[in-house]
């Protein structure tokens, strides 16, 4: 099972040893090398170094310092994740990945449960590094259904506990006011099968009372901005919130509870190291520190801690006061040497003390408390608001909400700060069940800005998160320990004995190599699986003869390189000599012999032919169906394959076009094809319109008067075109509209239908072999009512005649006519067009009484 909490105590790709020849520049990856690491103006002179290059994470061990940047890092991606998955924890530069993918892997190769434990003052970023190890987590282990839910309602729990936990403060608009333990459960597999989420150490207070410039939890703002009127009406509020009198810990408490895990921090650290020590064989040297359990004993003893006091107080009967719990802290703790009052105090302290105050000495240092609002904010005044609220609510939403039940009047709650006390309680005995892992989350600077290093407030945050406390326990004995294999495959380069391969037990070339570089007695020891190293200078050492060595292992891997390619090459190019003149030998006599019986040379002059006119024709086949001159002529031994090629090329390029023709250009081609039938060959003006493409309709429907759609819109008009109609007695020209249907053809002028003939009575159309655009529409004059021959003029003749044929299927009924066309102008009545060229095109009425109609000469068809 693995753990993360966030507790309310508020990239170069070298590896590890490989970034040591940069640490002037970015600083030591890792504290436990620090050569001086007794100094705490050494460490945060490190951290700064770092931080300016935007290297915001640095180890003190297996612990991880996180350094808020302020500003977005382009260090999350999923190639950041990629590359973290599955390496040794020490191998690529610090990243909270790299700690959540060893947490994880070594409670599978462990089988044991695992917590991370992420810490810091508010706005250091805390949440952000629980989002990040989530996020890992969700992309790093094996994905199924039920991790994906288990995934998601834990990524999307944040908001709902952000809203109910979270509120703006002076430091922090978005910070979080209770504790958080996400447990995730996986199974033997590594699969995520569970998880919960446990809250602690809420700020109650918070709910009745803020400091200036801070605010209530985020859900009271978003309840009354996002509620409707009648539902803040149900409840008995308003969208205004300077109309609530609330709105204009619990220090002691939260210092109590940074001091426990404190104490729990220093506690587990230990006992990792020892019990890593006594894996490897190692003798444990006892570490000087400071036990801050003197201080956890004077908040949370049993009866005679502060805690206890106060709630005697607050319980006893009689007028319990802040002051009165003061004396009282006074005569049961008044030889306590980490406690301090006005009244103990010696006449130089007593003048930074007012007589309402006292003061405890911290592990991180000394902290003064005012005693004011003690009493009241340890009944839990949440409680008794929330009783006398339902007392006097008549509100039925509330009273349902908090229903009063027998025996409520009796009961009074754990005082607060026994319930915090109890929770940290419990969450301390859930994390000592736990393998401890950290981050440690420290904010730059107060103001939110980006690449600001503010020295004072980050030492003021690594001595209360005790950093330099764990780093001393961690350098106590030896600074540096890897595994024999590691080691030695960084390092063997440096050792005779050892490069370029060891063939025997790593440790045994471990030894050797640290007999080669004089290592002394007292610099190292040697484990069961691991080298340890005492001394940061020792390691550093090793690694600039690394430096040196490498440098010139590469320049003689350089020049064996260029020999390798000299001799490569000049064999290689007496070789190909060589091979060229046999096979110029054999081509030759292959092309002499090439005529005559198969033999291998022949065979082989024959194949390279073939092979050299297919590689040709590959490269010149033709681009289009009709391009019939650019296939290549082949060679008499190709000439059979040649035309077969050819026929299968055609036909690719055929079903290619066919393929790559849309529905529209199909239609045309359709429309094309009738039109070529009718007359290719037959009308001088035919080739210039082969080019031109037909559009479904010259007048759209809009441009038909309304009365005339009316009349015909059932027969449903399919293309209609702009045209003159010449009179049959007269030929005096009127300006129409040809209108085409699914069952006539009409000639309309504006709102009047002058003439409708259906296509059973259309017998057909005539036009001349010029190049004029005159058309005859020829009528059956079966009806008496029925009018004689259209004769008209369309300057899209052939689009206009193609799609009577096609719509009519009149395709065999046009004819194309030389000289003169007959029309019935009634029956029994005929009149005649007479058709001629000249230099100018002309329509009038000749001498004969007939229709003239004059065509532009063309020149050619």
């Amino acid at each position: 099972m693995l753990s993360n909490v966030v507790g309310k105590v508020k990239l170069g790709q070298l590896d590890l040893e490989g970034a040591l020849i940069a640490r002037d520049r970015v600083g030591i990856q890792d504290f436990v090398l620090l050569d001086s690491h007794n100094s705490e103006t050494a460490f945060l002179d490190n951290l700064k170094k770092r931080f300016t290059e935007d290297l915001i994470y640095t180890y003190v061990g297996t612990l991880l310092i996180s350094v808020n940047p302020c500003k977005e890092l382009d260090i999350y991606t999923k190639k950041q994740m990629d590359l973290y998955m599955g390496v040794n924890f020490f191998e690529l530069p610090p990243h909270i990945y790299a700690l959540a993918d060893n947490v994880y892997h070594t409670m599978l190769s462990e089988a044991s449960n695992h917590f991370i434990l992420i810490s810091g003052e508010s706005g250091a970023g805390k949440t952000e590094a629980s989002k990040k190890i989530l996020q890992y987590y969700a992309v790093s282990c094996p994905s199924f259904t039920l991790l994906d839910t288990v995934r998601d309602r834990m990524l999307m729990s944040n908001p709902v506990l952000e809203a109910f936990g979270n509120a703006k403060t002076m430091k922090n608009d978005n910070s979080s006011r209770f504790g958080k333990y996400m447990d995730i459960q996986f199974d033997c597999q590594g699969d995520a099968v569970g998880g919960h989420i446990l809250s602690y150490l809420l700020e109650k207070s918070r709910v009745v009372h803020q400091n200036h410039g801070e605010r209530n939890f985020h859900i009271f703002y978003q309840l009354v901005e996002g509620g409707e009127e009648d539902q803040l009406r149900h409840l008995g509020l308003e969208k205004d919130t300077k109309h609530y009198s609330y709105l204009v810990f619990e220090q002691f408490c939260i210092n109590y509870c940074n001091e426990k895990l404190q104490q729990l921090f220093i506690q587990l650290t230990l006992k990792s190291e020892q019990e890593e020590y006594e894996a490897e064989g190692i003798g444990w040297e006892p570490v000087q520190f400071f036990n801050n359990k003197i201080i956890c004993d004077l908040v949370e003893e049993k009866h005679r801690g502060i805690i206890s006091v106060l709630d005697e107080e607050c319980m006893r009967p009689g007028d319990a006061t802040d002051l009165t719990f003061l004396e009282k802290l006074e005569e049961k703790m008044g030889n306590h040497p980490h406690f301090l009052t006005h009244k103990l105090a010696d006449k130089k302290t007593r003048k930074s003390l007012e007589r309402g105050d006292f003061r405890l000495l911290h592990y991180a240092g000394e902290v003064t408390y005012c005693v004011l609002g003690f009493i009241d904010k340890n009944n839990d005044l949440l409680y008794k608001n929330i009783k006398d609220v339902m007392r006097l609510s008549k509100n039925p939403i509330i009273q349902e909400c908090f229903p009063a039940t027998e025996g409520d009047s009796r009961r009074r709650p754990e005082t607060v700060a026994t319930q915090f006390k109890n929770s940290l309680l419990r969450l301390t005995e859930i994390l000592t069940a736990k393998e401890a892992w950290y981050v440690r989350c420290l904010k730059s600077n107060d103001n939110k800005q980006s690449g600001k290093f503010d020295e004072v407030l980050v030492r003021h945050q690594v001595k209360c998160l005790g950093l330099m406390e764990h780093l001393r326990v961690r350098r106590a004995g030896f600074a540096y320990r890897r595994r024999y294999e590691v080691f030695l495959q960084r390092y063997k380069a440096l050792c005779p004995a050892t490069w370029p391969h060891w063939r025997g037990v790593p440790a045994e070339g471990v030894e050797k190599l640290v007999q080669h570089l004089d290592y002394k007695p007292d610099e190292y020891k040697m484990g069961r699986t691991k080298i340890f190293i005492r001394y940061a200078r020792t390691l550093f050492a090793t690694e600039d003869a690394f430096e040196i060595c490498k440098h010139e292992l590469g320049k003689q891997q350089r020049i064996q390189k260029r020999h390798l390619i000299f001799f490569s090459f000049y064999y290689k190019h007496l070789d190909r000599r060589a091979w060229a003149v046999k096979i110029i030998k054999q081509f030759i006599k292959g092309y002499i012999t090439r005529r005559e019986a198969k033999t291998t040379e022949n065979s082989e002059y024959l194949a390279f032919v073939r092979q050299s006119y297919l590689n040709r024709l590959k490269d010149n086949l033709p681009k289009t169906v009709l391009d019939k001159t650019t296939w290549l002529t082949p060679p008499p031994v190709m000439t059979e394959a040649s035309e077969i090629l050819r026929q299968l090329n055609t036909r690719m390029m055929v079903r290619k076009y066919v393929r790559g023709i849309t529905p529209q250009k199909k239609a045309q081609l359709q429309q094309k094809v009738v039109t070529s039938a009718i007359f290719k060959g037959k009308k001088d003006s035919y080739p210039s319109s082969i080019a031109v493409p037909f559009v479904d309709t010259r007048i759209k429907e809009q441009d038909i008067n309304m009365r005339i759609l009316q009349t015909i819109r059932h027969e449903r008009i399919k293309y209609s075109v702009p045209v003159v109609k010449y009179d049959r007695n007269g030929f005096k020209s009127r300006p129409r509209q040809l209108v085409l249907t699914q069952a006539a053809v009409y000639l309309v002028e504006e709102a009047k239908i002058k003439q409708r003939v259906d296509y059973v009575s259309l017998k057909g159309a005539s036009v001349s072999n010029l190049g004029d655009s005159v058309m005859i529409l020829h009528v059956a004059l079966n009806d008496p009512k029925q009018k004689g021959d259209l004769v008209l003029q369309c300057d899209h003749l052939f689009e206009a005649l193609t799609k009577l044929a096609m719509i009519a299927n009149k395709q065999n009924n046009i004819k194309v006519v030389q000289g003169s066309i007959k029309f019935e102008i009634q029956a029994g009545k005929e009149g005649g067009v007479d058709f001629s060229t000249a230099q100018e095109p002309m329509i009038f009425k000749g001498k004969n009484g007939h229709l003239m109609v004059v065509a532009p000469r063309v020149k050619s068809r």
